[in-house]
């Protein structure tokens, strides 16, 4: 089961960037980690590794390609072939590496924000060029613009990277949707680069589809990263998986420098491939999420009329439109200087996060208590 960890002894224990990056007098809502203990099994797999001197190198997946396959396939019904799994450190070293090898310098590649900060990083470190198709708001969430997407891809886009589950929207795409994205990149020869890492995450009553079956169907070229990082909170152990949707979409991994995959954790692999076994611990803390993110709409609707709160599909960010509040393009800039509450600024997602902030739901629910009481008191005045 799931175990909260009190906060301030969080703020004793850890010693990643969301407990040092602010004063103690800040409450830290922003950076992308649970507030759980990791998970037994995991924990135990580590310290194993440890006690045996298991320091070494590696140069392949190994025994985790299969762990993941049979999540997989018990999760989504995706029968993945273990073949067709490389290792990384991370999902950002997966994408700029696939951009570098799968298309040419100075390629246009599609994102669609409000998107993953780091999309724009590595389209620039890839030396690409980033063409902005925004998500299309529906009322209760997000969806692809499949017309501005074949406009860039007829344009000359070269690559597309999608990010499904979406970050920091929470939005989960629609198969028919992905049917449709995987159909216009086999007609116009566009590489998908798909970030799937918070797919575990999804929530009850939510179908993932992941994208590279898809791709592989209608004769697109397709690679899935993807890890246990978000899951079950592992992303300082780096290790991420690339998934090549066939063969063809192989041959761009293998051109990879041996150093891409000899970089990743040979404690992170170990603790990724324990990590797909604990689906107890996944279920357990996909319902404190999901509680969590009731909790939280119940209080915006009480204490900040007119803001709009979309609760995530999958994850544990929520993403919430100040705009009603009149405190400008960022407000999580404002919230952090009068309430003393981090959130993530809609910012750094594109344009279109103007008036948002991305919020941390996986943490104990009296922060976020704490956290709207301060934030209602400070915008009072403002309303």
């Amino acid at each position: 089961m799931t175990v909260l960890v009190p906060f301030d002894e969080l703020r004793e224990r850890r010693s990643s960037v969301k407990w040092t990056r602010y004063g103690r007098d800040i409450l830290p809502l922003s950076v992308a980690e649970m507030d759980y203990e990791v998970a037994e099994p995991i924990a135990d797999a580590i310290i194993d590794r440890i006690r045996a001197s298991d320091f070494g190198y590696i140069d392949a997946a190994g025994p985790l390609a299969p762990a993941f396959a049979r999540f997989a396939a018990d999760r989504w019904g995706w029968q993945v072939d273990p073949s067709l799994v490389r290792v990384t450190t991370d999902v950002s070293v997966g994408l700029v590496e696939t951009l570098r090898y799968g298309v040419p310098v100075g390629s246009q590649v599609v994102v669609t924000p409000p998107v993953y900060t780091p999309f724009y990083e590595v389209i620039e470190e890839a030396r690409g060029d980033a063409v902005s198709v925004p998500l299309v708001p529906t009322g209760d969430g997000w969806a692809l613009d499949l017309d501005g997407i074949e406009s860039a891809f007829a344009a000359g886009a070269k690559a597309f990277l999608l990010c499904n589950p979406q970050n920091p929207t929470g939005t989960v795409h629609s198969r028919d949707a992905l049917e449709s994205l995987a159909a216009l990149a086999a007609r116009y020869g566009v590489l998908v680069i798909s970030d799937e890492v918070h797919a575990p995450l999804t929530r009850p009553g939510v179908d993932f589809t992941p994208f590279a079956p898809l791709a592989a169907s209608a004769g697109a070229r397709a690679v899935c990263l993807t890890s246990a990082s978000k899951g079950w909170n592992l992303a300082g152990l780096k290790c991420a998986m690339l998934i090549a949707a066939d063969e063809s979409s192989l041959e761009i991994l293998d051109r990879f420098p041996d150093e891409v995959t000899c970089r990743t954790s040979i404690l992170g692999l170990h603790a990724n491939i324990a990590a797909f076994e604990c689906v107890d611990w996944l279920d357990d803390t996909i319902s404190r999420i999901v509680a969590n993110d009731a909790h939280v709409a119940a209080l915006i609707a009480e204490k900040l009329p007119g803001v709009r709160y979309y609760s995530p599909q999958a994850s544990y960010l929520g993403w919430i439109d100040f705009s009603a509040l009149d405190l400008g393009d960022d407000p999580a800039a404002r919230l952090l200087d009068e309430a003393r509450v981090a959130l993530n600024s809609g910012l750094q997602y594109g344009d279109s996060g103007k008036g948002f902030a991305r919020i941390n739901l996986a943490c104990d629910p009296e922060i976020l208590t704490e956290a709207f009481r301060r934030i209602a008191a400070a915008v009072t005045p403002a309303r």
